[in-house]
């Protein structure tokens, strides 16, 4: 049986293949499963035949479900924690829970796999060595630009997550601010539909010009050139 304390178990982001043994058997053997969406996840468990209890927690109910759980973990109970797809506490609200433990002197143990963030790095022929997480940027144009522009000199690789509908715009936006440099779209990572669009700025434009893209999607953009040394 698991120790008392909180699992943060990283689930596929595509291919079922991708979860680990150990996940498995955290979620098998969890007092609870923590998630963002009880059927997205039950439908992965199900799969591999695993009978869990659930408990909901995402971001319109992280403020009230955080003590509850809190407890349960101060109780001796142990809780796997997972996102929709991938490692939780990366752009999800699990971070939040994560914290709260922490600061509570509870345990928490990483139970490692999927990640589209790295996924994305490592086939993208960017430099790896040193990156950058941004996350998605903000929706609003001004706050949008802003960190764009604070992100120009940037030397190392930098990764970003965006959604379908707004990817066009935000390559442009890269295009006039951080200039024509070499980037990587990555979508569907994993799945049947994977796809890399490698090339400048202006190239990957391009092809969404030609066809529409869909699906998740991770942007991956070379960092500004270095001086050269003297």
């Amino acid at each position: 049986m698991l120790d008392p304390g909180l699992y943060v178990v990283s689930t596929p982001i595509g291919n079922l293949e991708d979860i680990t043994l150990r996940a498995l058997r955290v979620l098998k053997e969890a007092d609870f499963v923590v998630c963002e969406d009880t059927r997205h996840t039950g439908l992965l468990l199900q799969h591999f035949q695993i009978d869990a209890r659930f408990l909901s927690y995402h971001e319109h109910n992280k403020l009230q479900r955080t003590p509850e759980l809190l407890e349960m973990l101060r109780q001796g109970k142990s809780l796997a924690l997972a996102s929709d797809a991938g490692t939780p506490g990366i752009s999800d609200p699990g971070f939040y829970l994560i914290r709260a433990a922490i600061e509570k002197g509870i345990a928490v143990h990483p139970v490692p796999g999927a990640s589209a963030l790295l996924s994305a790095l490592v086939v993208s022929g960017l430099p790896s060595d040193h990156f950058v997480f941004e996350g998605f940027l903000p929706k609003r144009d001004g706050r949008k630009l802003k960190r764009l522009k604070a992100l120009a000199g940037q030397e190392r690789t930098m990764v970003f997550f965006e959604s379908p509908h707004r990817v066009a715009k935000t390559l442009g936006q890269f295009r006039e601010i951080l200039g024509d440099r070499r980037m990587v779209l990555a979508r569907e990572l994993t799945k049947k539909f994977e796809e890399a669009v490698r090339g400048r700025i202006s190239e990957v434009i391009a092809v969404l010009e030609q066809r529409a893209l869909k699906g998740e999607m991770v942007l991956v953009v070379a960092g500004c050139e270095r001086p050269d040394e003297e």
